[in-house]
């Protein structure tokens, strides 16, 4: 069986299978270098581990799906980055996993929010947003303010981090559990916000 171009078109079998391999093989041509680049694999100076209140919050950002509304990630575009700040870079990630860059926008893209606003305008946006956005049609999320943060597990969670790379130490994680009594998850929500984008947050 010869393997002309027609014989491939008109055979789907094969058509199917060649199709696979090439994705596969672009794939891995594009994908398997980013492994090994600092770009991609060592933090950008000013970005540290999650502290457990920061990584309760994000559990909670990624629980409550602001994510499907809100992306963290500024394009190396001109309209972006005027309106941003410096456009988004891989070391600024290493220890999210999994990152939360997305693409939708119905509220503002949110990889250089830390520092922009106080707790307390935090505060009053999750309670009620269009107290202070009047024109936002983000929902209300009151209940956080009453709710507890769950720490049953938060040690459990940077153990299982540490063993893919992010470098939390025994003590850090001995006392993840005592740093977050006393916390609503409106506390670490806040945190978690209050620090996105703030290593390259000064750079134009």
């Amino acid at each position: 069986m010869s393997f002309s171009h027609e014989t491939i078109e008109k055979n789907i079998g094969w058509m199917i299978v060649l199709s696979i391999l090439t994705v596969s093989v672009g794939g891995l041509v594009e994908i398997v270098p980013l492994f090994f680049q600092k770009s991609t694999t060592q933090p950008v100076e000013g970005v540290v581990p999650y502290t457990p209140l920061r990584l309760a919050g994000r559990d909670i950002y990624i629980r409550e799906g602001c994510y499907n509304c809100h992306s963290q990630m500024v394009r190396p575009f001109r309209a972006e980055t005027e309106r941003y700040g410096h456009y988004s870079v891989a070391g600024e990630f290493v220890y999210d996993h999994p990152f939360q860059w997305g693409s939708k926008r119905t509220g503002p893209d949110l990889a250089r929010v830390g520092g922009r606003y106080s707790d307390d305008w935090h505060r009053l946006h999750l309670n009620n947003p269009r107290d202070v956005v009047p024109e936002s049609n983000m929902p209300a999320y009151p209940w956080l303010a009453k709710t507890p943060v769950d720490a049953s597990s938060i040690d459990k969670k940077m153990e299982a981090l540490r063993m893919v790379g992010v470098p939390y130490t025994d003590d850090e994680i001995a006392k993840s559990k005592d740093e977050l009594a006393g916390k609503t998850e409106q506390d670490a929500l806040i945190a978690y916000l209050q620090g996105l984008g703030t290593a390259l947050k000064n750079v134009r």
